[in-house]
């Protein structure tokens, strides 16, 4: 009997299977799908996260793959630059920021997996039914069995199992009434090719914009994911591999034609768009009972707007793992990490509700009334975007007093 069982092989239950093996505490990832493929697009690892993996011993497989992110560039729709701040590294940060491909990071993972625990510890084709538990145990319920372990850990992502069976009368998405549509493109280095860009507002179209990888051709290009967020009526589930149409977005960027970038161009040469919308859930009074817990997008699922989703998932990872070696009472050990990362991830839950990063997109845009300004300190001090920016970094787990002091 495994001591953990991880329902879910996502970010997150990798993370977990890597840190408890790490820590010497035996178990297996259990995931639905039949086989591991490279799905998604472009993520954002934020240096809280970065510190997580590196300890882990993954560094050099991700810079390989990675693009080690050196600014945050802001914009409005009329591609006038408003703030720019650096990251990561450049920041002064110990631990890098990298922008890579969802499917490269989880590649990653993936092989970490296997070669450490080895392959029998990451099962496919076990899509979860039930868990229970009793006083000397829990069981997780697939299709095809059961398995019991000590504790069973729910990382089954937004449309959880396990986070539906612990909370049956849970409220459902709360939609925020913003619309994203994702893709990648092959393109050439945009502004240092280094740089996240974000520009425009949610009312009248936001783009966000950054590499993924370099070299993806023989011109030498970078493969660019490009996310736009638009006030739209909800018209989709929450489904992370929905097939999106570009004529649906598209009007709201046909002008912006940039002396940095033809946006347009770069929206319309994608072979592929996602569609999402941007809901979250309303955070849960508890994660867990007993010997039963969540992690990472089944606990705390949010607006993705902070890049934060899969960082906080690493964190809690690394919690989780450090309360079942405290204590030999796995109980109290799940006790002390929901006590621990449930009001943390929360803050972020609200924060990305109402004063993410690109809250200093709103400021401008509110100030200027949508037109251009002659210059920015008339619309806004600049010290006021930065508040805003250190505000969430505290919030979020990643300022950097707070982590240098937890080096």
């Amino acid at each position: 009997m495994s001591e953990v069982v991880i329902i879910g092989g996502g970010i997150g239950g990798l993370t977990l299977a890597l840190e408890l093996h790490a820590a010497g505490v035996d178990c297996t990832v259990h995931e639905a799908v039949d086989e591991l493929s490279a799905v998604g697009v472009g993520i954002n690892l934020l240096p809280h996260a970065t510190r997580e993996l590196t300890r882990l011993g993954l560094a050099d497989e991700l810079s390989a793959v990675a693009i080690e992110t050196e600014s945050s560039l802001y914009f409005n729709r009329f591609g006038q630059r408003i703030y720019t701040e650096p990251t990561g590294r450049t920041a002064g940060y110990p631990w890098p920021q990298f922008s890579i491909h969802r499917g490269d990071l989880h590649d990653i993972l993936v092989r970490a997996v296997r070669d450490r625990l080895g392959p029998d510890r990451l099962v496919t084709g076990r899509r979860c039914v039930a868990v229970s538990q009793d006083a000397t145990g829990a069981t997780a319920e697939f299709e095809q069995g059961s398995v019991r372990a000590a504790v069973v850990v729910g990382c089954d992502g937004v449309n959880s199992v396990v986070r539906r069976q612990l909370h049956p009368d849970q409220s459902g998405p709360v939609y925020s009434g913003y619309n994203m549509w994702r893709g990648v493109t092959p393109w050439p280095a945009i502004l240092g090719g280094a740089s996240m860009i974000r520009a425009g507002w949610l009312a009248t179209g936001k783009l966000v914009v950054y590499p993924i990888r370099n070299h993806v051709d023989d011109e030498g290009r970078q493969l660019v994911n490009w996310v736009v967020e638009i006030e739209t009526p909800q018209h989709a589930d929450r489904d992370w591999n929905r097939t999106g149409r570009l004529e649906d977005f598209l009007p709201a960027f046909a002008d912006w034609h940039f002396d940095w970038l033809d946006v347009p161009a770069l929206l319309s040469s994608s072979t592929t768009i996602l569609e999402y919308p941007m809901v979250d859930q309303e955070p849960l009074p508890s994660w867990g009972t007993g010997r039963i817990t969540l992690l990472g997008d089944a606990a705390h699922p949010m607006v993705p707007r902070g890049s934060n989703g899969a960082g906080q998932s690493i964190l809690d990872a690394r919690a989780l793992a450090t309360q079942l070696t405290a204590t030999s009472d796995v109980v109290a050990a799940l006790s002390a990490y929901e006590a621990e990362r449930l009001p943390a991830t929360a803050a972020v839950v609200r924060a990305n509700r109402t004063t993410p990063p690109d809250t200093i997109l709103r400021e401008v845009y509110e100030r200027t009334g949508d037109r251009p300004f002659d210059r920015l300190e008339n619309v806004v001090d600049p010290r006021e975007l930065e508040a805003i920016l250190t505000s969430y970094k505290e919030i979020a787990g990643y300022s950097l007093t707070e982590l240098s002091a937890r080096r």
